[in-house]
């Protein structure tokens, strides 16, 4: 019986970074009226767990998964290893399109939000958030990963405005 119940714990305390909505599933004192039936029996395998044998405890996290997306979902990056034309290498699009590559190897990017909403925002606010940031360390190494070695390569335009960023001296990245 003791055993049974440090399992209860343990299978709880992997549960227990879960959204709202995982935590409000997993309650077991009561159950609130805007519960679907099939939220419902969630509840009652983990009161039932007392006194079930140690080997059903597999079937609660595959219970509750489908109640909660974010559990399974993984960060993606829709990077393409092997096209399936020529076998290579391809660039994430939205990183070319949002960011710029320096030839020092620092990117730069907008600030967030700078075309949302500029009707509530004040004129210093909408200023500040027209200014370029680079990206830190990760960021850079991260975004060299998503990109192939044709935007890495040095590029002369008549009247860059980024020339003077291009080279840096004293920095290491």
């Amino acid at each position: 019986m003791h055993n049974v119940s440090n399992a209860l714990v343990r299978i709880l305390g992997l549960l227990r970074p879960l959204s709202v909505l995982g935590r409000d599933c997993l309650r077991l004192t009561q159950t609130p009226r805007f519960w679907t039936p099939a939220q419902r029996h969630v509840s009652r395998p983990l009161s039932a767990l007392h006194t079930a044998a140690p080997l059903q405890h597999t079937g609660l996290l595959k219970r509750v998964t489908p109640l909660i997306p974010s559990l399974m979902l993984q960060p993606v990056r829709n990077l393409t290893y092997y096209s399936l034309r020529k076998g290579k290498r391809k660039s994430v699009k939205s990183v070319v399109q949002r960011f710029l590559r320096l030839h020092c190897g620092l990117w730069v990017r907008r600030k967030a939000g700078y075309k949302k909403k500029l009707w509530k925002k004040s004129a210093a606010r909408k200023k500040r958030l027209r200014e370029h940031v680079f990206c830190n360390k990760t960021q850079c190494k991260l975004l060299d990963k998503m990109t192939t070695s044709y935007w890495k390569r040095r590029n002369w335009y008549l009247n860059d405005p980024y020339q003077k960023y291009h080279d840096r001296v004293n920095l290491k990245v």
